[in-house]
C-alpha cells in the first residue's frame, strides 16, 4: 500500500501515524514544506520517500509531488494529514488522483456549518436555531425568534476563530461593521456545557473506538476572554450522547476516519444539542489522551483499520485523562516546578503548545491521569489558581 501523508511533522505528535503505517508494511510517502533534515529522527526513519515543496498552498506544486510519487511507486492508495486545515486540499487531490476517501463533492457537508446543521436535523438530532445571515435586517428577523444573546461564527471555520457572542442591538451593528467578508452563521446561544462524541470509524462506518470529552468551558470563551481551559475524557459515555453521536456518524457516513462531534449539554433541560462535526481527530493532545486513558496505541490501531479494517486493542476507559493549559502572559499561584513536585505522579506528560493552538489551549499543556474525577479537577484547579 502506498500512503501519502501530508505534513507528517505537524502537529508534532502526529508523526506516530506514520510509524503505525510503517510498522504494518505500508510504503509511507511524506509531503510537506519542511526540510527533511528538520524532521524528527523517528519520522525520517519510517518515510520511504519525502517530497519537499516550497509552498503547501501551491496546488501546482502538490500536483507535481503526487505525479512524482505515482511515477516512482505506482498507484497511490491513500492520502491524509489528519489535519482540519488540509481537508479541502486533500479532497481535491483524492479526486484528481482517484484515491479512496473524502472527495471534493463530499467535503462541503463537513466544512460548512449551515450544511452540518441541516444534516443534524435530517438525522433527528436537536440543533440550536439559526441560519446564515448576510445583512443586519436578516439578523434582526432571526433574533426576533431566538432573542439575545446569539453567537455568530464563520460558516466555514476552524475552532473558535473569529467567533462573536452578541448581547444587544449595538453589538449586532458593530458586528456587521467589523466582520470579515465571509458568510456567517448566527445561532441562538445555548447555555450549557460542551461535550463530545469522538472516535474512529472502520471502513464499514462502524465506530470501532469511541470516547467523550468534557470541557471546563467553551473554547469560544477561552479565545475571546483569554480564559484558561481544561478538558478530560469521560470513563462512562452518557447514553443520550452516544445515541446522538451514532446518529451523526451514520448521517455523515464516516468511513476509515476519525471523528470529533461537538454537542452542548443544555443547562435548561439537560438535552443534547448538536454543535459541530469534524471529520478528523480532536485537536491538541487528545489522541495521546486516548492512549493514556485506555492504555492503547491509537496511532497503531488507526493503521490497522486502514490496512486490515481491524481494531485490535481492548479498551475499558480505565482512567480520566485531562488536558490543562497555561498561558505565559498570565500569572499563576504555583510555579511549574511546584506543580510537578505536588502532582508529578499524576502528570504523565507536559509540553509547550504550538502558537497556532495557543489562543485556545494555552502556551503550555499538562496531561494528568486518574481514575477519580475529583483528583483530576483538583489538579486542574491547582494549576490554574491565579497568583
Amino acid at each position: 500500500m502506498n500512503f501519502v501523508f501530508m505534513s507528517p511533522h505537524f502537529p508534532p505528535n502526529y508523526y506516530q501515524f506514520c510509524v503505525g503505517l510503517h510498522d504494518l508494511g505500508v510504503n509511507v510517502l511524506g509531503l510537506a514544506d519542511e526540510p527533511f533534515n528538520n524532521l524528527r529522527p523517528e519520522l525520517r526513519a519510517v518515510l520511504s520517500e519525502y517530497y519537499l515543496v516550497n509552498n503547501m498552498h501551491s496546488y501546482d506544486e502538490l500536483l507535481r509531488a503526487m505525479g512524482y510519487f505515482t511515477h516512482r511507486h505506482g498507484k497511490l492508495d491513500r492520502l491524509d494529514s489528519q489535519n482540519e486545515y488540509w481537508l479541502e486540499t486533500e479532497a481535491q487531490l483524492r479526486t484528481d488522483f482517484n484515491i479512496p476517501g473524502l472527495k471534493t463533492a463530499e467535503i462541503a457537508k463537513s466544512k460548512r456549518k449551515s450544511l452540518m446543521k441541516q444534516t443534524f436535523i435530517e438525522a433527528g438530532v436537536k440543533v440550536a436555531r439559526g441560519k446564515v445571515v448576510r445583512t443586519l435586517a436578516e439578523a434582526k428577523r432571526l433574533i426576533r425568534e431566538t432573542g439575545y444573546p446569539v453567537v455568530a461564527k464563520p460558516d466555514i471555520g476552524v475552532g473558535a476563530a473569529a467567533t462573536y457572542k452578541i448581547h444587544n442591538l449595538e453589538e449586532l451593528k458593530q458586528f456587521f461593521e467589523q466582520k470579515p467578508p465571509v458568510d456567517y452563521i448566527m445561532e441562538e446561544f445555548i447555555d450549557g456545557v460542551i461535550c463530545t462524541f469522538d472516535g474512529l470509524a472502520d471502513q464499514d462506518g462502524l465506530p470501532v473506538f469511541h470516547s467523550s470529552l468534557q470541557y471546563s468551558q467553551g473554547i469560544m470563551e477561552a479565545v475571546n476572554d483569554d480564559a484558561d481551559v481544561y478538558y478530560y475524557t469521560l470513563r462512562k459515555i452518557p447514553e443520550d450522547l452516544a445515541v446522538a453521536g451514532r446518529k451523526v456518524l451514520r448521517a455523515f457516513d464516516v468511513r476509515e476516519r476519525f471523528f470529533h462531534f461537538e454537542f452542548f449539554r443544555s443547562n435548561a433541560d439537560n438535552s443534547i444539542v448538536a454543535l459541530e462535526v469534524n471529520i478528523r481527530p480532536p485537536g491538541g493532545l487528545t489522541t495521546d489522551m486516548w492512549n493514556y486513558a485506555n492504555n492503547i496505541d491509537i496511532y497503531r490501531e488507526w493503521a490497522h483499520v486502514v490496512v486490515h479494517n481491524r481494531f485490535t486493542a481492548k479498551y475499558n476507559y480505565k482512567y480520566h485523562c485531562c488536558y490543562i493549559g497555561r498561558k505565559y502572559r498570565k500569572h499563576y499561584a504555583h510555579t511549574h516546578e511546584q506543580v510537578l513536585y505536588k502532582y508529578g505522579a499524576d502528570i504523565i506528560y507536559h509540553t509547550p503548545i504550538s502558537g497556532i493552538f495557543s489562543a485556545a489551549l494555552g502556551d503550555y499543556g499538562y496531561l494528568a491521569r486518574s481514575a477519580e474525577l475529583g483528583e483530576i479537577t483538583e489538579i486542574a484547579d491547582y494549576i490554574h489558581e491565579p497568583a
